[in-house]
């Protein structure tokens, strides 16, 4: 299948630029220890400030051999309609957090995820970015 994005590499990067931007204005703002309903919140209202279009629990359809069952996951935030960030706020990251965004790139045919931790002491230090056929 071939993937036919409205966004340039260059694009998605401009965005991913804006996104830790705003991550590290929520993060010092509210700091760690919230919960991640908060930060959510937060991270929207940053988004949608710098004019970005987002779109929060997003549902994607579990699909198995081309039917669609009655299982939907949700996206964290979609954002420009392109790149997914998940959001948590846990002490560390589990190797079933870096398979759930692996996973909704997939599902959702998206190219570019993070997967965010605002519980920690730098945000550096839980923003991860995840690539799928980018």
């Amino acid at each position: 299948m071939q993937r036919f994005n409205k966004m340039t590499r260059e694009e998605l990067n401009k965005i991913s630029s804006i996104i830790l931007d705003a991550c590290i204005t929520v993060h010092k703002e509210m700091g760690p220890g919230l919960l991640e309903s908060i930060y959510v919140l937060c991270l929207v209202y940053e988004l949608q400030k710098r004019g970005l279009l987002v779109k929060t629990e997003v549902s994607i359809p579990l699909q198995y051999r081309g039917v669609n069952l009655s299982k939907d996951f949700r996206i964290d935030i979609l954002v420009e309609d392109e790149i997914i960030l998940e959001i948590k706020a846990v002490e560390n990251f589990l190797p079933v957090h870096h398979a759930q965004i692996i996973s909704y790139l997939k599902l959702a045919d998206k190219c570019l995820g993070f997967l965010i931790n605002f519980n920690v002491p730098v945000i550096k230090d839980g923003f991860k970015r995840f690539v799928n056929n980018f």
